[in-house]
């Protein structure tokens, strides 16, 4: 049933947030990891096939506390410092885990800097959409682990004006740059058929657009 596969999904996210921190500490809290790699186009055409489209609830008591952000995943390193170090080149962080150096680049308009600070680390799924998807029925530690998944590809660091741009748009609202499309379209599949999220009819229709295309 979904539950049980949400709960199966729940714990594994957490645990990879554990093994992300060991290998961080493992590498003296300089090594760079891996970007999540999504899924194959015919992999998220298969998944997308098998969701039903199922209109959005609960929307009304979405509340971002809900989904605690941004946890201690090693040292005094959160999640957000974790993927600033992972997405950026050449970084190197305080005795703070701060980014202090290093250069980025926004795969959503492809706006590129050396201040961290006028990045933000973009959920792909939002929050807002999983809570109306179907995360309102979970714990919070459940939504916790979903907020700060660095396994999956559901956080990247991009331009702050793109991430606010975006807010808590679906695909059928909202989408990166052409060139980004796809790889984002997959993503967004991953990360729902993964914690089981639903998604509705406008969003399927273009989802599947995009994977058509892919």
């Amino acid at each position: 049933m979904p539950r049980n596969r949400l709960v199966h999904g729940i714990s594994l996210a957490t645990g990879s947030v554990l093994l992300a921190a060991t290998a961080l500490v493992a590498a003296g809290g300089t090594a760079q990891a891996a970007l999540p790699t999504p899924i194959a186009a015919s992999t998220a055409r298969s998944y997308l096939s098998g969701m039903s489209a199922t209109s959005e609830t609960h929307a009304s008591t979405y509340d971002r506390n809900l989904f605690p952000t941004w946890i201690t995943i090693s040292g005094t390193c959160n999640t957000r410092e974790y993927i600033l170090k992972r997405d950026g080149s050449n970084v190197t962080t305080d005795s703070a885990c701060q980014a202090t150096s290093g250069s980025w680049s926004s795969a959503y308009d492809g706006v590129t800097t050396t201040a961290p600070s006028t990045f933000d680390i973009d959920h792909v799924v939002p929050l807002a959409e999983a809570w109306a998807s179907g995360a309102w029925a979970w714990s919070t530690s459940a939504r916790q682990g979903f907020a700060n998944d660095v396994t999956r590809p559901q956080l990247i660091a991009v331009s702050a004006s793109s991430n606010r741009s975006k807010g808590d748009s679906d695909p059928a609202e909202w989408l990166p740059r052409a060139s980004f499309q796809c790889t984002y379209a997959r993503a967004w599949v991953q990360v729902k058929h993964y914690y089981g999220l639903t998604v509705d009819s406008a969003e399927k229709s273009a989802l599947s657009g995009i994977l058509s295309g892919c």
